[in-house]
């Protein structure tokens, strides 16, 4: 059975914009503890799922400054042991960032195996909940990546292991090597996924053959207040309207509605968010809604980024 898909709350939060450059978190006390405060209420609501990454951090020498954060908000949080036991502290590895913010993609047994020891200690765990591989390494076939992630699944101290920005066919030929969840392996892929990227569906469709958990990353892209005007927008703000909720309530109810394997991840920085996100939970749209959030217009192309990170070569 997989952990990802037997929450209380079938949601988890991501918070990367706490640890950029020019958020207040950085350089006022008062606001790293009171967005501190803002992950703690989470955990309190019943959220069990919190995604990070070693390389969210204003610098390329602060890696881990996003993880850190939330070993702060997991010690100051007033849970049981039981419920402390409960959460799945997701971090992710395999982009590198050096000197000068040079950064690149290492799928490299050593890297990431120091990797994950550097996230061991940010998150103060003795075993990483839920590891994932961020990013393909354009250096590397997949065959040599998944040679790597097999040998780092024996031997690392990692519960759960996941992926990121896999294609379909990467996806199954991962499942190969490593197992699903009922093999002790893969449990989650996380992909973007939101109302303007809308590229790789057929991915959902290996997470429901094998019992894996799809998390959308960047959920909420074409709702934003920046993207008011856009057609995205335009429709998502209508079917919002008629229902009296946020356009973020929708675009989430509109995500689990393309699959029972999906777990929005919505980005937080404030406590209203936090109670918006977790009150869609129960939105469930109609068909009339549906309907009309089938005009969303084409699909935006791949991101070029994530094109180059595509291995030179698959397995046969």
């Amino acid at each position: 059975m997989n952990p990802l898909l037997n929450f209380g709350i079938p949601l988890g939060f991501g918070f990367m914009n706490a640890s950029w450059v020019g958020s207040p978190v950085l350089d006022d006390a008062n606001a790293r503890a009171e967005f501190i405060q803002v992950l703690v209420g989470a955990m309190e609501a019943g959220v069990r799922l919190f995604d990070t990454s070693d390389i969210y951090a204003p610098s390329w020498d602060s890696m881990g400054h996003n993880e850190v954060l939330l070993r702060e908000a997991v010690a100051a949080w007033q849970g049981t042991p039981e419920e402390k036991a409960q959460l799945i502290l997701a971090t992710k590895g395999g982009i590198s960032r050096g000197p000068g913010e040079i950064w690149g993609r290492n799928a490299n047994y050593e890297y990431l195996s120091t990797r994950v020891e550097a996230s061991l200690q940010n998150l103060g765990v003795v075993e990483i909940p839920l590891w994932q591989h961020h990013r393909l390494d354009y250096h590397l076939t997949l065959a040599e990546q998944l040679a790597n992630l097999a040998k780092l699944q024996k031997n690392a101290p990692i519960r759960h292991f996941g992926v990121s920005n896999y294609s379909a066919d990467q996806l199954l030929q991962a499942l190969d090597v490593l197992g699903g969840p009922g093999d002790g392996g893969l449990v989650s892929v996380q992909n973007q996924l939101n109302p303007i990227y809308r590229q790789q569906l057929d991915v959902i469709e290996v997470c429901e053959s094998h019992g894996l958990a799809f998390l959308p990353w960047s959920p909420m892209k074409g709702v934003r207040p920046s993207d008011a005007g856009t057609p995205a927008y335009e429709l998502f703000a209508g079917v919002a309207k008629k229902l009296g909720v946020s356009t973020f309530a929708v675009a989430q109810a509109w995500l689990r509605s393309l699959s029972p394997n999906i777990i929005p991840l919505p980005g937080i920085t404030k406590v209203q968010s936090v109670a918006d996100a977790i009150g869609a939970v129960k939105l469930i749209l109609g068909q009339d809604e549906l309907s009309e959030l089938l005009k969303l217009p084409e699909s935006l192309p791949l991101d070029a980024e994530l094109i180059s990170d595509q291995p030179k070569a698959v397995i046969d």
